[in-house]
């Protein structure tokens, strides 16, 4: 067993399910301390953040994750146990293998014999690790990344666990993701019977007209960059219960994930106008959830992608699809940051695992990226 596949499996066999830490950060920090990595507790409400660093000047390179992980969802339907970490066909099976916890362990290890290799540096290396990615993540890389503001702290380069691959190991990687912008709109009508419908105003027949028109707008077309923007509709409740009565309201979610190419802004009073023009009698209200952010060529993703290369044999695409990560808050310090991960096909799944050989080439690609920018 390696290095790297046994830290992973201590870890899984943690329950960490967000915002509980269950132990994860304590584990860690046992093994950055003897690098000689300076390591600060920075709990915040229910979540536990770990922020370490090493006294080395020059540029500050971080590796970022999660130790939190979403439930599990029925534990019947899964093979084994999902905090009880197994190892079949190749695979480590459990609950965080590819999110994150897999890239976590290939962090610590590639850490371990950079340092040993490695103890006079041209620059420093951190890690920031928070229990609040998978929930609201709101007390924790955002809070931590106020305490380093207030302290001068500067992170010139993030690397983030998130698994970024596609097909296979290192086949993408990340440098930037699109925004995201929340909505929920109220439709107010007038209840009655639905045979006397003459004196009711139907929510749900008027959110329809409105939402054919949001739903066949072009936001815009994308760039070279990001692909087009996207418009999706993820929740609709209305009526009492009964079929012969016409409810007196409609609520309604959806989302945007939107390119550089538009302002948040833009896409509200967008939908505002639509809403109005339809004639509907409505309340929204927004939760703006993430800023689009892009890592163009530079130091950071040529390393990134040099490194892929030559350890895992793989032309990494560079790519801002996919949902949102806490890279979106590192890069509003004016970080250069980018995402690497396992393969992403079995996160948040029944069964979710990573290729037991993938963990140790990732962290073969993690020790080779700090050695083009900090050896």
């Amino acid at each position: 067993m390696t290095p790297t596949l046994e830290l992973a499996m201590d870890l899984i066999a943690r329950a960490s399910v967000t915002p509980d830490d269950a132990g994860c950060q304590d584990l860690i920090r046992a093994r950055i301390e003897p690098l000689g990595l300076a390591c600060e507790s920075l709990p915040f409400g229910e979540v536990s953040n770990l922020w370490a660093r090493d006294a080395a000047d020059g540029p500050l390179f971080v590796f970022a994750g999660h130790t939190d992980v979403v439930p599990t969802g029925p534990v019947h339907r899964w093979s084994s146990p999902p905090f009880e970490p197994g190892v079949r066909d190749g695979y480590l099976f459990g609950r965080g293998a590819a999110d994150m916890k897999g890239s976590i362990a290939a962090f610590i290890t590639a850490c371990e014999r950079f340092c040993a290799a490695h103890p006079v540096r041209r620059g420093a290396l951190g890690l920031l690790i928070t229990s609040d990615e998978e929930g609201p993540a709101v007390d924790g890389t955002v809070r931590v990344l106020e305490v380093l503001e207030r302290r001068g702290e500067r992170i010139d380069w993030c690397l983030v666990g998130e698994p970024s691959s596609q097909e296979r190991l290192g086949d993408c990687v990340r440098n930037g993701r699109r925004g995201s912008l929340n909505g929920h709109v109220v439709v107010a009508g007038t209840q009655g019977h639905v045979a006397y419908a003459e004196g009711t105003v139907n929510p749900i027949h008027a959110f329809a007209r409105a939402f054919a028109a949001l739903d066949a707008e072009v936001w815009d077309t994308g760039n070279e960059d990001f692909p087009p923007t996207s418009f999706q509709i993820s929740n609709v409740n209305a009526g009492t219960g009964a079929d012969n009565v016409i409810p007196g309201q409609l609520e309604a979610m959806f989302n945007f994930r939107y390119s550089a190419a538009l302002s948040a802004e833009a896409l509200r009073d967008r939908v505002e106008r639509v809403l109005t023009d339809h004639g509907l009698d409505f309340t929204l209200t927004w939760r703006h959830s993430g800023e689009p952010f892009l890592t163009r060529p530079g130091a950071l993703l040529d390393a990134t992608r040099g490194a892929v290369r030559e350890i895992g044999g793989v032309d990494a695409t560079p790519s801002t699809g996919g949902g949102t990560s806490d890279g979106r808050f590192i890069a509003k310090t004016g970080a250069q940051v980018v995402e690497l991960g396992p393969v992403n096909a079995s996160i948040h799944k029944i069964d979710e695992h990573v290729g037991v050989d993938d963990l140790e080439i990732l962290s073969r690609i993690y020790e080779r990226i700090l050695e083009k920018l900090l050896a």
